[in-house]
């Protein structure tokens, strides 16, 4: 015991030096301002499943876990479109999916955004149009961004959020592929 200490008070205290200060906080905090200048309030966002594989599904769900934890940026999903911001829909349209995506879309309050999500939301990926599909979502409602990939990380798809709240594309007007 007593070599032990002999040891401890040779080798004096050895630590690391203190990590730099996070940047997150920062960030974040930037968003917040960004999101709450041009809504005036916290984003909320509807995802639409148009018909996807659920893929697409799998990378929002994602975004939050703790890493991304959008809701501590002031982004939240919600149930109804009634009370979303932005719709958030994934796959090729299904047939069967065309009149509900367009009324979730008309019962969404202005200024309402969309992005459609993954290759099939964005051009139709391998479905395309078919008699089972009408393809990409900008065929049935008006898309503000694309947030392309067969999934899209979580990474790529908060960046396709942020641009539409930053206005990334032109309101109201098909986006093209």
């Amino acid at each position: 015991m007593l070599h032990l200490l002999r040891q401890i008070v040779r080798t004096g205290i050895k630590t690391e030096a203190p990590p730099a200060p996070a940047t997150e906080r920062a960030d974040v905090a930037r968003l917040n301002d960004q999101v709450l200048r041009t809504l005036g309030r916290a984003l909320t966002i509807r995802q639409v499943d148009a018909g996807s594989c659920n893929g697409c599904e799998l990378e929002i769900h994602a975004l939050g876990n703790p890493y991304y934890n959008i809701e501590g940026m002031g982004i939240k999903f919600v149930a109804s479109p009634r009370h979303a911001d932005l719709l958030l829909v994934t796959g090729p349209v299904a047939k069967h999916m065309a009149i509900a995506l367009q009324r979730t879309w008309e019962a969404t309050p202005e200024p309402k955004l969309v992005v459609a999500v993954g290759d099939c939301g964005c051009h139709g990926g391998i479905f395309g149009e078919s008699y089972a599909s009408l393809g990409r979502v900008a065929n049935v409602i008006p898309v503000d961004v694309e947030v392309p990939g067969c999934p899209p990380t979580p990474t790529a798809l908060l960046q396709g959020i942020l641009a539409a709240i930053g206005g990334g594309a032109k309101k109201g007007e098909p986006s093209k592929s």
